[in-house]
């Protein structure tokens, strides 16, 4: 063995561990890391001008890839800018690892120059935070960290690095790559499956969630095409299966199909394959009740502390989406006649209809892009009410078309079609964001121009915290207060970061407009001008004011 710094070290492992690309914001704390980094050709270094924007395309990658995406940040701010990623990637159960350049050993408990305690700070939002004090550990933490991120649920983990340690010169053994460890099933639990099925009436499949790839998504809707059983997205796992299977019922979420609610209702049986079944998919747990009579539950989760904790489980399956996938494709059962119903449902509900009186309808702006835009074009969305027109209308081609995210946090879209566009540089990636969610990680413009994004950024622009809006209406009608926006120029902001942008105010000059974007390369931008008033896909203010 040759003896090597902490940061060549750290560099070494995560070049054997499979990582291309990291994502960072530049701190003094780890320069040794830096360094090393400059003589690493195999690792992308992608500079972001904002830590959250770096942990939400480290989120993002790490969704694409299935395995940890990967940001440095420094400590102090930089930690708790990041912090709101490492929150996105465990609610949405994706592998992550964050890194954060801390103050060195011999001034830890000092209250140091940006010190915060890292571990306690991180625990109760990431699967594993620790700190790493011996540079001769570090290929067991690295390992570690993969294991950690990638098996079971998937999450984050985060680890500090004393920035003494990383210039520590030692001699250590390096850990070869880390794989995801399979999850089969037992035969018990399929021969108590076989049984459920065989007996169900009305049986409906919710699929997407914690360790969820294509493998799974293929395997589960060739199941159900050939079983007859509705399949039904979770809250922004909607690229879980196609959307062309002709099982494929639609999505939960905020403002779902009312046949789709209904339908999930009258299930005797629900196939829970993947979701934790959280807030958001369930409607505040009512849709699905933790004690939900009448109706059996099979919960298939690849972490064993998730089936029971919430629900009352009727059959609790720990085991991985694939291995399940195979499993449940096996078996032989009654065939069912509701998907194809199911199915006439949803495709009729993502149709947009023009509606009468609206100046830029969103609606019809879908369907144009639908027609312009390819299949496999990677949707990325933060947070707000105009997402509800995209999880609605587009059609998702399968896993790896949807970045959403299910925490629910503004400002994720940007960044994470950066990310996107740097894995897949070869495929259509479309950034959305409302004017508030835009501001919150705009600055990343500067990011994809830098690193060579080909993106499509839509500002849906209502001059207003639309989602917030609509609930103020709702609970306290006419007494607005702190949900105005004044908004700049977003064109003129785009051009200023070096994009191309136009400004669309009228429904009939979209698709010109998207059509001279698509003819581009690099960062586009169309702001589209939208009216507060006009507040959903489903609803407008004064519809509302008047129910």
């Amino acid at each position: 063995m040759t003896k090597r710094t902490g940061g060549r070290i750290l560099v070494d492992q995560l070049v054997a561990q499979g990582c291309d690309r990291i994502f960072t914001v530049p701190g003094e704390s780890f320069l040794a890391v830096l360094d090393a980094l400059h003589d690493t050709p195999a690792i992308d270094l992608v500079v972001c001008r904002q830590e959250g924007g770096a942990a939400f395309m480290a989120c993002a990658d790490g969704t694409l890839t299935h395995r940890p995406g990967i940001a440095f940040v420094t400590r102090g701010p930089g930690a708790t800018n990041a912090a709101i990623g490492v929150h996105v990637a465990m609610q949405d159960s994706q592998p992550m690892i964050l890194f954060i350049g801390d103050v060195d050993r011999g001034t830890r408990d000092r209250e140091a120059f940006q010190e915060i305690d890292f571990t306690a700070m991180f625990t109760p939002i990431a699967k594993w935070a620790a700190r790493i004090d011996d540079a001769a550990r570090i290929p067991e933490y690295i390992a570690r960290a993969y294991a950690t991120a990638m098996n079971g649920r998937p999450g984050p983990v985060v680890l500090a690095l004393p920035e003494d340690m990383l210039l520590d010169t030692v001699e250590a053994i390096d850990r070869p790559r880390v794989e995801r460890i399979a999850q089969g099933c037992d035969d018990t639990a399929t021969t108590r499956l076989a049984d459920l099925l065989a007996t169900a009436e009305r049986p409906v499949a919710i699929v997407g969630g914690a360790g969820w790839d294509r493998t799974a998504g293929d395997a589960i809707a060739s199941w159900a095409d050939r079983t007859g059983v509705p399949i039904v997205a979770a809250f922004r796992r909607q690229d879980a299966v196609a959307n062309d299977c002709p099982a494929y019922a639609g999505n939960l979420g905020y403002g779902p199909n009312p046949k789709l609610v209904e339908r999930v209702k009258a299930a005797d049986l629900l196939l829970v394959i993947g979701p934790r079944l959280g807030e958001a998919t369930t409607d505040g747990y009512t849709l699905v009740t933790p004690d939900h009579p009448g109706q059996r539950l099979v919960h298939v989760h690849p972490d064993p502390n998730e089936p029971g904790r919430t629900y009352r489980t009727d059959l609790a399956i720990c085991a991985g989406m694939a291995e399940f996938a195979e499993m449940l494709a096996a078996l032989d059962g009654p065939a069912h006649p509701a998907a194809a119903d199911a199915h006439a449902d949803y495709l009729a509900w993502s149709t947009p209809a023009p509606r009468d009186g609206v100046t830029l309808d969103l609606g019809p702006c879908v369907a144009a892009m639908r027609a312009a835009l390819p299949a496999d074009t990677i949707i990325c969305n933060g947070a707000g009410n105009y997402s509800g027109w995209w999880h609605r209308y587009w059609r998702y081609a399968g896993l790896g078309t949807q970045l959403a995210p299910t925490a629910g946090a503004m400002g994720y879209g940007l960044p994470a079609a950066v990310a996107a566009s740097l894995r897949h540089p070869a495929r259509s990636v479309v950034a959305l964001a409302g004017d508030g969610c835009f501001l919150m990680n705009g600055q990343e413009m500067a990011t994809a121009v830098q690193s060579g994004a080909s993106i499509l950024v839509l500002v849906i622009d209502n001059g207003a915290y639309g989602t917030i809006r609509m609930h103020q209406e709702r609970e306290f009608p006419g007494r607005i207060a702190g949900t105005t926006l004044a908004n700049p120029d977003f064109a003129a902001l785009a051009r200023a970061y070096g994009a191309w942008a136009e400004t669309v105010d009228r429904t009939k000059d979209f698709a010109a407009a998207l059509d001279r974007a698509i003819g581009r390369s690099g960062v586009r931008l169309l702001h589209l001008k939208t009216d507060v008033e006009v507040i959903s896909n489903g609803t407008t203010l004064t519809a509302m004011k008047a129910g």
